[in-house]
């Protein structure tokens, strides 16, 4: 009797084993089932990402081609017979892989619809009063410190000297533009015979860019002769920048138009445009050149002296930010060694000054001085930045930083590149752009500040370039953070780093006498501790 209970309690422990083994093996066969429904999830969701990404992509061209006939028809409908010649001379169909062009629609710009709504409109009063603080800020500190008041304003009196040579520099660069590119190319363009490209056109190219040398030279040599200082060097740089890109913009827009275009009996110009049409491309807040723009019907002129008012403004902010968080600090690299702990603080603690001159370097310029100068020419597009403060990757935020020079380099320099290495490789493409946009950046910090110092240049075509590919693919808005955060250590470590060799250039002993001087580093170099100060 026992050994019969005994038995069946052995068979009991095996039926139970069994059965737990039979459960394992069904939890690791649903386990296995639920790994493979996952990779099925994943891979039906990366391809409806793909699929989503290309129908976006056929639509964006798609609408794109919608736009430019509906443009091509509005201006056919407001031309004249000759401009409508040239009209159906450029209008041509676009091929497939062929980039788009640069549509110019009637629009504002994004603060000024967003300073409509309420709460927008209280961060702006927010920063009106931040100005109000730091003037009153000023006025206590020197009225307690100093006992008496100081409304000299000497840095921007400084920064700003010698305005009387910064007009006649700008002046005669404005008038060689004037007098000396529409008249050469209205000579070219009306004695060159029809026909395929030949001598004669490249004679006129080594001339055109003998030009652009000459222009790019001689300013330089006047503001390095007159000793401009910094504020000033930056409004001639910029300018020459300008003009250049703005004639390269006309030339390149007008030469096909004057080689491909058959020419009518009664046609005189051949293929070039009115001076009229010139001169206002030269004035107007863009710099990709159209015969016409979407114009506005009247001039509000209370606009226009709000955003200059707007402009003085941020210059007075600027002044008090230097004035009060940047100049006090970096005088004092002149008086002791530069530590790998004074750079670190430093660095730090120029994150938040150095992003406020970023808004309102951007609100300034971008905003208030584009919108002003638009108002008066009438001129219709006024999207000359977008939302790029909303950017979760770097790709965004170049193209929707600055628009107007983004355009630029998108029609003139990646679109010809992009035809050179084909459809297939747009790597290349992207690095001529960031490589010519921070070589000009670089010029324009070199000729302000008189010395050679890349890190700008690095930081542009070094990790901005590496940070497009990095957040290439990113979806989650979470990203913004991270750009948030290379801006400010990106703005901090360009404040500190320039300001240290400015103060080093005043302060330490000149390392050689020759032209290597202005490339080497002086603030690498500076032994500060044998220094006397005056």
């Amino acid at each position: 009797m026992a050994d019969t209970i005994e038995g069946h309690a052995v068979g009991n422990g095996d039926l139970h084993n069994k059965v737990e083994n039979v459960g394992m093996k069904s939890t690791k066969d649903e386990q296995v089932h639920e790994i493979n429904l996952q990779r099925i999830r994943d891979k039906a969701q990366q391809l409806r990402d793909d699929l989503l990404r290309q129908l976006n992509a056929q639509l964006d061209e798609l609408f794109d081609n919608f736009i430019s006939e509906v443009e091509q028809i509005e201006q056919a409908s407001l031309l004249g017979n000759g401009d409508l010649k040239t009209l159906k001379c450029k209008s041509k169909k676009r091929k497939n892989g062929e980039l788009p062009d640069k549509i110019f629609v009637q629009r504002r710009s994004v603060l000024t619809e967003l300073l409509e709504t309420t709460h927008i409109q209280t961060i702006y009063h927010i920063f009106v009063a931040i100005l109000i603080v730091f003037s009153l800020n000023t006025l206590v500190y020197d009225w307690v410190e100093k006992g008496t008041l100081n409304l000299n304003f000497d840095l921007i009196v400084w920064a700003f000297g010698k305005l009387p040579k910064v007009m006649s520099s700008w002046v005669c660069m404005q008038l060689s533009t004037l007098l000396i590119v529409y008249p050469a190319f209205y000579y070219w363009s009306t004695h060159r015979r029809p026909g395929p490209t030949g001598v004669y056109d490249i004679v006129w190219l080594f001339v055109a860019i003998a030009y652009q040398i000459a222009f790019l030279t001689i300013p330089i040599l006047h503001l390095v002769e007159n000793n401009m200082p910094p504020a000033s060097s930056v409004i001639v740089t910029c300018e020459q920048v300008r003009f250049i890109m703005k004639t390269h913009a006309f030339i390149r827009e007008n030469v096909s138009r004057v080689i491909y275009c058959k020419k009518d009996d009664n046609d005189e110009e051949n293929g070039c445009p009115d001076f009229s049409k010139y001169l206002y491309f030269l004035f107007a807040p863009t710099l990709i050149y159209r015969d016409n723009y979407p114009r506005t019907k009247t001039i509000k002129w209370q606009y226009v002296v709000s955003n200059f008012a707007q402009v003085l403004a941020c210059l007075f902010y600027t002044y008090y930010i230097f004035e009060r968080f940047c100049v006090p600090v970096f005088q004092n690299f002149n008086r002791e060694s530069v530590t790998p702990r004074a750079l670190l603080l430093s660095v730090f603690g120029s994150m938040m000054p150095a992003t406020l001159v970023l808004f309102i370097g951007f609100f300034a310029i971008l905003h208030s001085w584009l919108n002003a100068f638009a108002e008066m020419l009438r001129f219709g597009d006024r999207l000359f930045y977008k939302d790029w403060w909303n950017s979760t990757t770097f790709s965004n935020y170049y193209r929707t930083w600055n628009v107007v020079v983004h355009d630029w380099l998108y029609t003139y320099v990646y679109k010809d590149v992009y035809k050179l290495m084909g459809s297939k490789n747009r790597a290349g493409p992207m690095a001529m752009v960031f490589l010519i946009s921070a070589m000009f950046h670089e010029y324009i910090l070199m000729v302000t500040f008189r010395f050679f110092y890349p890190v700008l240049f690095f930081m542009f075509a070094g990790a901005g370039f590496g940070f497009i590919f990095l957040t290439e693919k990113v979806s989650s808005r979470s990203w913004n953070v991270f750009m948030w955060v290379m801006l400010f250590t990106g703005n901090g470590m360009l404040m500190c780093l320039y300001s240290m060799e400015w103060y080093a250039r005043r302060s330490c002993p000149v390392i050689t006498d020759s032209f290597f001087d202005y490339l080497i580093p002086r603030s690498w170099m500076c032994d500060f501790a044998g220094i006397k100060l005056n």
